[in-house]
């Protein structure tokens, strides 16, 4: 913005963009490749991402930093994700810059929708294991499961899958356990009976 030399005469500029910017516009970049996240997420996908915030916050506080989407998490330059969950330990809170995060976080957290099932399954599968995320969660919230990939140094191996009744426990984050009954419930007055 630039004022007028005139004091008497102030004039205000705003430079203005000249291509088209639309702010709901959401992509991820997967070696090099643009992936548009259309349709919005459902309400289902939303409650998932809000209640398994709130369990992580509930006993993860201080142990680290929960992001939840839209957030940037930058690989390298042909590869920048948008997970729905982010989860970076307090050790590993170099990687945080206030733009994006800049690395590899401890533990990301998928969650599925119709449209997103083989990115989240395979080709973020695929990424999050080649850079050595550590732990890689896919929430299915219409079979009610939690796939608990964690990374045994050379891929990500599926650890546990977790359903109704279970309590869902870390190894790499000790202070996670969530009750996936609760989580679960949240979301069941949006769904049609099975």
């Amino acid at each position: 913005m630039t004022k007028s030399k005139n004091p008497l005469q102030p004039i205000d500029r705003v430079k203005e963009q000249s291509e088209f910017y639309d702010a709901n516009d959401r992509y991820e970049t997967i070696d090099g490749i643009h992936y548009e996240f259309k349709p919005s997420p459902t309400v289902d996908h939303q409650v998932m991402v809000t209640e398994l915030n709130y369990a992580l916050r509930t006993t993860c506080i201080h142990n680290g930093i929960i992001i939840v989407a839209p957030m940037d998490v930058h690989m390298d330059e042909q590869n920048t994700v948008q997970p729905d969950l982010i989860f970076i330990r307090n050790e590993n809170s170099s990687i945080i810059s206030n733009r994006r995060i800049e690395g590899v976080p401890d533990l990301l957290v998928e969650i599925l929708s119709p449209s997103s099932g083989s990115h989240d399954k395979v080709r973020k599968k695929a990424l999050y294991e080649r850079f050595g995320v550590q732990e890689y969660w896919i929430v299915d919230p219409i079979h009610h499961t939690i796939d608990q990939y964690v990374h045994d140094g050379k891929m990500l191996q599926l650890h546990t899958t977790y359903g109704h009744g279970d309590k869902l426990v870390s190894d790499l984050i000790p202070c996670i356990e969530i009750d996936l009954d609760a989580v679960f419930a949240s979301i069941a007055r949006f769904q049609e009976p099975r």
